[in-house]
C-alpha cells in the first residue's frame, strides 16, 4: 500500500543512528509480514466438507519463499512455474507437524507435475467466480490513519520512555487488538532478523505485475 507508518520511521530512525543496540531495537520492531491467496481445497482428509472449495488462505514467510523458490528459481537449471496458473498450475501439499512445541511447513512442496484446477474451462470459470476478493484485506478502511498510529506511538514513548515490545505498548495505551496481538506474539517462536526486506518487496513487485498481466 505504500502508507506510511510512524513505526517504521522510528525503526529507520534507530538503524541510522549506527549503534549495535540501537540496531537490535530495530531488528525486534520490524513489521511482521502476513500474506493472503485464493486456493483451490483438492483434498483435506480432516476437513472433507472443504474439498473442492475455493478458500483463503494466510500465511507466512516460510510458505511465501517456498512460493518465491517455484516462481522466481536461484538456479539455471530450474525453469520458472506460475502455481496460481489455472491451466497449468501446480498443486501445493501443506504439511504441519510439530518441531520443539512448535507448528513448522519445511515439509511443504509443490507437486512437479501441471495440474489444471478443474477438466472443462467452464468449470475452471467456475472456480475463478468463487474467489475472494483480496483487495478488500488491503482497504485502508481496514486500518488505523497514520495520525491515529503516531497519536498510539507517542503516548507510549511519553517523556522519553523507549517502548521496547509490543507487549507494554497493549498495557499503555489499553488497546485490545493490541493485546490480542500481544496474546499470539507471547505464544510465537522468536525469529532472527537475518536479512532486509529488499528482496521481499522485489518479490512483492513481482507478484503485483503478474496479476496486472492476468
Amino acid at each position: 500500500m505504500n502508507q506510511q507508518d510512524p513505526v517504521s520511521e522510528l525503526n529507520s530512525e534507530l538503524w541510522n543512528s549506527g549503534t549495535d543496540a540501537n540496531k537490535d531495537l530495530a531488528r525486534k520492531q520490524k513489521r511482521r509480514l502476513s500474506y493472503y491467496a485464493n486456493v483451490l481445497v483438492v483434498k483435506d482428509s480432516a476437513n472433507p466438507q472443504n474439498e473442492g472449495q475455493v478458500m483463503l488462505y494466510k500465511f507466512g514467510k516460510k510458505i511465501f519463499d517456498k512460493l518465491k523458490d517455484v516462481m522466481q528459481p536461484q538456479f539455471e537449471d530450474e525453469s520458472p512455474v506460475n502455481p496460481f496458473d489455472f491451466w497449468e498450475g501446480v498443486n501445493f501439499k501443506l504439511k504441519a507437524r510439530q518441531v520443539d512445541g512448535y507448528r513448522n511447513y519445511d515439509k511443504s512442496e509443490f507437486e512437479s507435475t501441471p495440474t489444471p484446477v478443474a477438466e472443462s474451462d467452464e468449470a475452471i470459470e467456475e472456480v475463478w467466480g468463487k474467489q475472494h476478493s483480496l483487495a478488500e484485506i488491503v482497504s485502508p478502511d481496514n486500518f488505523k490513519s497514520y495520525e491515529d498510529l503516531k497519536a498510539k506511538l507517542n503516548l507510549v514513548m511519553a517523556g522519553g520512555a523507549k517502548v521496547t515490545t509490543a507487549e507494554k505498548v497493549a498495557e499503555q495505551t489499553g488497546d485490545v487488538e493490541d493485546q490480542i496481538f500481544v496474546q499470539e506474539a507471547k505464544t510465537a517462536k522468536p525469529v532472527s532478523v537475518v536479512s532486509s526486506d529488499d528482496d521481499d518487496d522485489d518479490t512483492l513487485s513481482y507478484f503485483a505485475k503478474l496479476a496486472e498481466e492476468d
